[in-house]
């Protein structure tokens, strides 16, 4: 058994009138990447040059405004990074780099050599400050923590006072899930002081979830609480920074911009050291399904998973919400019968407010296509196989019919496991369009009776192949499918009443098509089927249709 007594919360905070449950999501925080350093450093091959250019031009072109891209003194590979993104003039105007750096001398002083001739730059200072590192790492006081921010502080603001460009500085106490609240503000508070913070001149304060240590509600409170006692909160751009080691990176950062953050720091689906950092684009999409504007060029998830994968070498998940190849499937039945009938009244309706069952977002706007909304295995059901042929093909399956083809798919499925839209158009030809046996169709000529005594009445002339015998058959009807089955009828081949007819054109045009789906009645067993016609003359296509129906009734 589990020794969960091993285990005990680390509290940190009792705020008891928490205004955050009360507020909602209205507009994008900022958004900061860190893919380049938080989400590089992670990877067991960490990205080439090349490959974080490629990267860096991925989020540009995505619309971010804040890009951390590395950590400059601490690498060559991430100085020479930092240059090549300078020297080849990569970096717009209306975006602004960000860089990492302990707070010690000689590394500050690397970070600005790397900085050179950068407009524009946030230089991001950090220092862990739990209860847990100061007693087992640093082994410090509380006074001595603080002093190492204050001092980090001190030394950017000197050479930032000497930098031709523009820098903003970040400051993190690190691992402040596990810092007393109290602390952390004090912490704070001394660096916007030493660095004379107002209203104008704004500094970031990052508060990371850097080990995830309770639920998402703990952490927003949190949040609120250094909103609250800041000494001057207009001076602060409050960020953070969720790492998912519970699971719930998410949930934390939608908590702590309802507590009042303004930033936010993430990754593109997720990926950061242990289990991961918080997925931007998770959370921007669930803003966009809210109606709320991301303000990310997030239209084409296929293009980003595309250059991610080939640059970080990490597939994304086949459930990873939004991006996930199969996150916009479905297998059950029911599933597909509400996503079928949802799509249908949605466009029915001309609706502007996307509703449709199982689907809290139009795929579309993803990039994504519909064909793959529906997938057809031995748990699909009938409402599936008419969606894939209706979506996929432009078949609207009456809907007795939808249960009889479902059946035919579903004995495929069971023997192969998925069958693809393609499989279940070539058994939908295979079972419906293209038999000949045991009548196979040559020529047939339609007239209407023009006598006094005709009624309306339509002469059909055919010529049929039965069994390898060719037959000239004649038959009158009050419309060419009544006469071509009385054609047959009075041939004594068949004996067959129709139930129902449709029709509908498959698609528009000067090529268009029409299908004709017939259901008819074998009267000398009882057994019952459809056909399916399927050409540019409705008439030719509804005669067809007999000929379909009538060779699965009497080849069975």
């Amino acid at each position: 058994m589990l020794n969960y007594k091993k285990y005990k919360r680390f509290e940190t905070i009792k705020l008891k009138d928490r205004k955050w449950p009360d507020n909602e999501i209205i507009k994008a925080p900022i958004w900061c990447s860190v893919d380049l350093r938080d989400g590089n450093q992670s990877l067991i091959n960490p990205m080439t040059v090349e490959e974080k250019v490629e990267f860096f031009n991925l989020l540009v072109k995505l619309g971010f405004k804040e890009i951390e891209i590395g950590f400059p003194s601490a690498s060559q590979i991430e100085y020479d990074f930092l240059r090549k993104l300078v020297d080849e003039k990569h970096i717009p105007d209306d975006v602004v780099i960000q860089v990492l750096t302990q707070a010690r001398p000689h590394l500050i002083q690397r970070t600005f050599e790397a900085l050179k001739d950068v407009k524009k730059a946030i230089v991001h200072i950090y220092n862990s400050t739990s209860v847990l590192q100061r007693d087992v790492v640093f082994n410090m006081s509380k006074d001595e923590i603080k002093e190492i921010a204050v001092e980090g502080t001190k030394l950017v603001k000197e050479y930032a006072s000497d930098f031709k460009g523009e820098i903003l500085l970040e400051y993190s106490p690190e691992s402040f899930t596990g810092t007393e609240v109290e602390y952390a503000a004090e912490i704070c508070d001394a660096v916007l002081d030493t660095w004379g913070a107002s209203k104008e001149n704004k500094v970031i304060i990052n508060l990371p979830s850097t080990v995830q240590m309770d639920t998402p509600n703990v952490y927003a409170d949190q949040i609120e609480w250094m909103c609250r006692n800041f000494k001057d909160r207009e001076r602060v751009i409050v960020s953070v920074h969720p790492h998912n080691d519970r699971g719930t990176g998410v949930g934390d950062a939608e908590l702590a911009m309802l507590a009042g953050a303004d930033r936010v720091e993430g990754t593109l689906f997720g990926n950061g050291e242990r289990t991961g950092n918080v997925d931007i684009l998770t959370i921007a999409y669930n803003m966009f399904s809210h109606g709320v504007n991301p303000e990310l060029n997030l239209e084409n998830i296929d293009e980003i998973i595309e250059v991610y994968e080939r640059c970080v070498k990490i597939p994304v998940h086949v459930r990873h919400p939004y991006a996930g190849n199969l996150v916009f499937t479905a297998f059950s039945g029911s599933h597909q019968d509400a996503i079928n009938k949802g799509m249908k009244r949605y466009e029915e309706r001309h609706d502007k407010i996307w509703q449709v069952p199982y689907l809290p977002i139009d795929p579309s706007d993803l990039g994504r296509e519909y064909e793959a909304l529906v997938r057809i295995n031995s748990q699909s059901g009938k409402g599936g196989i008419a969606f894939v042929m209706d979506h996929c093909y432009g078949f609207k399956l009456p809907k007795t019919m939808q249960k009889e083809f479902a059946d035919i798919i579903q004995r495929i499925s069971e023997g192969k496991g998925e069958v693809s839209p393609v499989e279940v158009m070539e058994a939908f030809e295979r079972e419906y369009l293209n038999l000949e046996i045991p009548f196979k169709l040559v020529k047939c000529t339609i007239s209407d009776i023009s006598d006094e005594n005709s009624n309306g009445d339509t002469r059909v002339n055919v010529t049929i192949v039965y069994n390898g015998l060719s037959k000239e058959l004649e038959g009158i009807g009050n419309g060419p499918i009544d006469a071509f089955k009385s054609a047959l009828s009075g041939s004594s081949l068949i004996n067959v009443r129709i139930i129902d007819y449709t029709e509908h054109a498959l698609s528009t045009g000067s090529e268009a098509k029409a299908a004709a789906y017939v259901y008819m009645e074998r009267n000398d067993i009882g057994i019952k089927t459809f056909g399916v016609g399927v050409d540019s003359n409705i008439t030719r296509a509804s005669i067809k249709s007999m000929i379909s129906a009538i060779n699965r009734l009497y080849s069975k």
